[in-house]
């Protein structure tokens, strides 16, 4: 894949969010996290690092907290001539949301960089139009369906794409998109996303929240826009059937796939 050209503005790292055991991909995650999970052969994990430094981005910090053992043995033994790959504990996992991941990645936040959600497949067509395209302080990707589900993150838009909010509970004539779980900051997006973390944290009630109601409180200040990926292949990993989506989006993408176990092999995930 050809590597994206860098320009004053690009990401200078991505951070993943990958604290959680995701639970509702029991039994499969009884002892694993689900960022650790096989799809086609390899782990969600190792999905996104590879999409990150196969598009330049070197520096990537990864917010584990489940079996976090397990995150850093792989990391280690599959990227360990990058010294530019981390790990961070989030010791909150148990009694947080993403918003305490962004908390303890808060000061990973200082220049441009990209936040992706630990479930979120990419394809190889999604990364490079993100990279080269910074419309706003903050962009967020989306999505389009004709119909939206109740764990759906929608996304309400003004004219040119302007982000009005972020909610998984938008009323049906307030709903124009989806959350696909991937934000590109600029350098000033990410001053003002990590200012806002910090105190948006300050409020015991807050640790339960995730980091888009922090996005959606700072698009009512104009500076987040959406960035439509439609059209491009991305997956996110929340049951059984999403598992069997990313099987055949990214069967046939890497060549040793067969020497690891597939997802379904672990657990048969019905027709």
């Amino acid at each position: 894949m050809k590597i994206t050209e860098r320009g004053d503005d690009f990401p200078a790292r991505a951070i993943i969010l990958s604290a959680g055991q995701g639970r509702r991909l029991l039994p499969l995650t009884e002892n694993t996290p689900k960022c650790l999970l096989p799809v086609a052969g390899k782990p969600v994990i190792a999905w996104q690092i590879d999409a990150l430094l196969a598009n330049g981005i070197e520096e990537i910090v990864i917010v584990a907290g489940f079996q976090i053992g397990k995150v850093e043995a792989l990391i280690a033994e599959r990227y360990h001539d990058r010294s530019n790959i981390r790990v961070l504990f989030n010791p909150f996992y148990e009694v947080a949301d993403n918003l305490a991941s962004c908390w303890i990645a808060r000061n990973e936040m200082h220049t441009g960089f990209l936040l992706l959600n630990g479930d979120t497949l990419l394809g190889d067509d999604l990364l490079p139009g993100l990279l080269h395209t910074q419309t706003a302080p903050i962009n967020l990707c989306i999505d389009f369906k004709a119909e939206f589900d109740d764990d759906d993150m929608k996304v309400q838009l003004g004219p040119q794409n302007q982000v009005r909010q972020v909610s998984k509970k938008l009323s049906a004539g307030e709903m124009d998109a989806e959350s696909i779980g991937l934000i590109r900051f600029s350098k000033e997006g990410a001053r003002l996303f990590r200012e806002a973390v910090e105190q948006a944290l300050r409020e015991p009630e807050k640790l339960g929240s995730w980091y888009l109601a922090i996005i959606s409180a700072l698009a009512r200040q104009g500076v987040v826009n959406g960035y439509s990926v439609a059209g491009s292949r991305w997956c996110e990993i929340d049951f059984i059937q999403d598992l069997q989506k990313a099987e055949k989006y990214f069967a046939c993408k890497e060549t040793d796939a067969a020497d690891q176990p597939r997802s379904d092999q672990l657990l048969r995930v019905p027709g």
